[in-house]
């Protein structure tokens, strides 16, 4: 198990949550290492369809 800062918990919750539009408790359940994966693949999705800005910053 990954203990993280509130900080990053809350920059994982807000970014997932806003592009997935998925509850707080689902996202919550999720390992940071998961919670990691997408926040990386949403940022992959936004880069291809926008240029090579890098959204999301741990």
């Amino acid at each position: 198990m990954t203990v993280i800062g509130r900080e990053e918990l809350c920059r994982e919750l807000s970014f997932i949550g806003y592009y997935f539009h998925w509850p707080e408790k689902q996202i919550l359940r999720m390992s940071h290492l998961e919670r990691r994966r997408y926040c990386e693949e949403i940022n992959r999705i936004n880069k291809k369809i926008n240029g090579d800005k890098n959204l999301f910053r741990p």
